[in-house]
This record gives C-alpha cells, structure tokens and sequence, in this order.
C-alpha cells in the first residue's frame, strides 16, 4: 500500500521545473522579471517567489569565468583553513614554483591603499627578498605623518649590513619617518644583546612596534642555503642545531616547528628582533612566495603567528594540500 508521503507530488515537480526555467532566463539569459513574466505568461510577483524557490532549492550553481577565479577560491580556502583576516593569492606568471615579482606586486596594492589614509600610521616592517622588492615597486608617495619601523636587526655581527634593509627604502619611497634597528641580527653573546637592548633608542622601538597597527614581513626556511646562514647571521653550526630541533620556518629570525611553536634553538637567547607574541594580536601579514617557503608558512599560519597572508597561487596549493 503507497503511503501519502511516498506518493508523488507532480505539482511541486511541476513547479520546481518553472522555477529552474524562470533562472535560467534570469541569470543566464539576462531576462528582466517583466520579460521572464511575459514569456512564461505569469505575473511578476510569480517570477520573483519562482526565481527565490530556485535558489533555495540549490538549483543554481555560479561560475566564476575569469583569470582570477581559482586564485580567489585559493584564497578562501586559506582564509577558512588558518582562519585568516586577510589573504591574496595572486597568480603565477613566471610559470616556475616561485614567482616573487608577481607576489610583491600584489603586496604593493594591499599596502598602497593601507597608507593612502592621512592619519598617522605606524607599519612594523620585516625583512626578506619579496619585501625588498615590494619596496622597489611601491610608487612614491608623500606621507610625511606614517612611521616606517624595523622589526629586526640589519647587521651581521661583525658589522656588515644586510641588502635587504627595506624599511629604509620603504620609507623613502612614502617621504616617511623611518625607525630602523641598526645592531646585529644576533649577537656575540647574551650580554651584548643585553647591552643593546639597554639602550634608549631599543625602547623607542620597541613602542613604536607595540603601537603598531600593522605588522608585514618576509619569512625564511631552513637548509643548506638558509638566509639566515646565507647572510652571515648565524652560523653553519647554528643553522644544523636550528634543523635538529626541529625548525621549518624562520620569522623575524626566530625558528618554527611545522606547528608554528617556537623551537629551542642555541641562538634564541642572543637575538635581537621584536618577536611577536600568539596568537597574532593585530594585521601581521607574511609576504612571500616559493617551495621552499611554503612548509614555513604553513607553519607560521597555523602557529598563528602571522594572520595575513600574500602569496602566489603555486606556494597556495603547497600550503594547502602538501605536507
């Protein structure tokens, strides 16, 4: 014997098939309700309760046509996963796994439109290949009332500057007030840094970073051509200790577990940069692009260190499904 639930409803399948034909004029035909009410000869109001019905019944399923449609959807997925306030993913046009250009030139826009405000601004600024070269396409600008602070030291430790100081360039292309931290990445021993880190000017930075309302920077990985080690900051010897407990990231110079904890590293006690504090407390937007780099954003992102993230499509794909 049928049941009354198991009989069908040829009505509600009738209209169920005027609703699909009602959107389909609609969104894809670019009908109007009055064009889509004279062709399937009912009123108005019907083709709005029609259109509303297709809808709810999940009936219509948008594409996005363009370019940017999977870069954005990237995004989202990364925005959901590490539960981000910001991300970009940018496409790769240099077809290889690592594609800086394109990447600092998307951080360029999200940072141009930051500092168009005329309010004074104070930004924390981090180091690393795809901060300099945001810094180099940043248009200039006139904003005298911003201030441009260092996140972390600019010197190795015998006194050789590094080539990637970009709140100095950063700072001259806004015509800003720029605060740099001019003493080594990492010191000697732990009473220098401790004489260092007494003196006055260390204090005024380190406030400025406090009162900071965003924070943007690189971020480095470990291995044989690690920047850190690359650039004299640290030492072979270091680096290996660094790798042996555990380090998949480097940020602002400190070393990541892949689950973003800050590892027991032997040069932790002598570093000089401005480490933040988890979960990320403001805008703290990691710039960067690369295989090698991807296992360290990861990290960063799901450590919450960082809560921003700009990147290119390829390093969005490794974030997401490797590792």
């Amino acid at each position: 014997m049928t049941t009354s639930m198991e009989r069908p409803d040829p009505a509600g399948e009738r209209r169920l098939d005027l609703a699909a034909r009602a959107a389909w004029l609609y969104y894809f035909k670019s009908r109007t309700q009055e064009q889509i009410a004279t062709e399937l000869n009912v009123s108005r109001q019907i083709v709005q309760r029609l259109i509303a019905l297709a809808n709810s019944e999940r009936l219509i399923r948008f594409q996005l046509v363009h370019p940017l449609a999977e870069t954005i959807e990237l995004a989202e997925r990364l925005r959901d996963r590490f539960e981000l306030v910001y991300c970009d993913v940018c496409l790769n046009e240099s077809g290889s796994t690592e594609d800086v250009p394109s990447v600092a030139s998307q951080a360029t826009f999200y940072l141009e439109n930051i500092i168009q405000q005329k309010a004074p601004l104070t930004i924390g600024i981090g180091s690393g290949g795809a901060m300099r070269e945001l810094a180099r396409r940043l248009p200039p600008m006139d904003r005298p009332q911003h201030r441009c602070v260092s996140l972390m030291g600019n010197l190795t430790r015998d006194g050789r500057a590094t080539h990637y100081d970009v709140v100095t360039r950063l700072a001259e292309r806004l015509n800003a007030q720029c605060y740099p931290l001019p003493m080594p990445v990492v010191t000697n021993t732990i009473e220098e840094r401790t004489v260092l880190k007494a003196q006055s000017g260390y204090g005024v930075l380190r406030s400025l970073v406090e009162e900071a309302t965003l924070l943007i920077m690189g971020i480095g990985y470990w291995g044989a051509d690690a920047t850190l080690y690359r650039d004299g900051f640290i030492t072979a010897a270091e680096t290996a200790q660094a790798m042996e407990a555990g380090g998949v990231g480097e940020l602002l110079g400190c070393a990541i577990s892949a689950e973003g904890k800050i590892i027991d590293a032997d040069y932790h006690d002598r570093l000089t940069s401005f480490i933040r504090t988890q979960p990320a407390d403001r805008p703290t937007t990691i710039v960067a692009s690369g295989v090698s780099r991807a296992p360290a954003i990861r990290a960063a992102l799901k450590g919450k260190l960082a809560n921003s993230l700009i990147t290119d499509e390829n390093t969005a794909r490794l974030i997401l499904y490797s590792g």
